[in-house]
């Protein structure tokens, strides 16, 4: 397939174009950046909230699908948090559909649900209800109601990646139930590429962590088998006082006071 992947600059978007090249997808990038010396595909460098700088990157060459990781990592305040993470997925959704571009995968987070207290929720289903734990949260739980709306209106195929700690390996006790390893990343993103007809659909984007506590059966229904056990990495993590407190909520730290802010930055006092 011929993939746009956005945010390829990104720490998740680097190792998705790279694996997808792997897989023998045929991958553009696409960023506000310029194309990074290991990024060996055809470069964009734009800004996907702005919907005529993403027509213009459909209009270049045919595409088979998107997968939309570009976005703010961190909390901000909700206009700029539904700029970042709804306004630049409706951008990339009406040029899939002018442009008959069928599939769209989408980075989402944990945090959609981020706010529901571990004690309720021992395994956690993709049928639970949104529970943002921050205004990053909100505009997550945005950008997958877009897509819904997407897939009922025009037809296409949208799957939501719920992201949960991806990094090299696990640096605290909580992610070792929220690790997404590199490999298993792709692993998922290619299983959404080619999931026969999915619809509309959300899975939980981690491995197959020993303490993990989502459901992962959504994402084997799409074929993604995570292989990948934070466990492995277990004996270098010490455990301290915070991590009771981020573990209370399925978000961790997004969902404590840390977080906590204005939804709307003001000019005055």
């Amino acid at each position: 397939m011929r993939v746009l992947v956005t945010g390829a600059a990104g720490s998740i978007g680097q190792v998705v174009t790279v694996g997808l090249a792997d897989r023998g997808h045929e991958v553009v990038g696409l960023d506000r950046v310029p194309r990074p010396d290991a990024a060996d595909v055809p470069w964009h460098v734009a800004d996907c909230a702005d919907p005529d700088a993403v027509h213009a990157v459909f209009e270049e060459q045919p595409l088979d699908a998107v997968v939309h990781a570009a976005g703010l990592p961190d909390e901000a305040s909700l206009p700029d948090s539904l700029t970042s993470h709804v306004i630049t997925t409706a951008a990339l959704l009406d040029a899939a559909v002018t442009h008959d571009v069928r599939r769209f995968v989408y980075a989402g987070s944990n945090h959609a649900v981020g706010r529901t207290p571990r004690a309720e929720a021992p395994t956690l289903g993709t049928d639970a209800r949104p529970r943002p734990d921050t205004f990053y949260g909100v505009a997550k739980v945005g950008a997958e109601a877009l897509l819904s709306l997407y897939v009922d209106r025009h037809g296409i195929d949208a799957i939501s990646c719920r992201i949960g700690s991806f990094h090299l390996r696990p640096e605290s006790v909580r992610q070792l139930a929220t690790w997404l390893s590199p490999d298993d990343c792709v692993r998922m993103v290619h299983a959404c590429l080619t999931a026969p007809a999915p619809g509309f659909a959300v899975l939980y984007g981690v491995s197959a962590n020993t303490r993990g506590w989502w459901d992962l059966e959504p994402g084997r229904a799409l074929g993604y088998e995570p292989l990948d056990d934070a466990e492995e990495f277990a004996a270098t993590i010490a455990e301290g006082a915070a991590d009771e407190a981020e573990s209370a909520y399925v978000g961790g730290p997004f969902a404590g006071e840390a977080c906590y802010r204005p939804a709307l930055d003001r000019l005055g006092p």
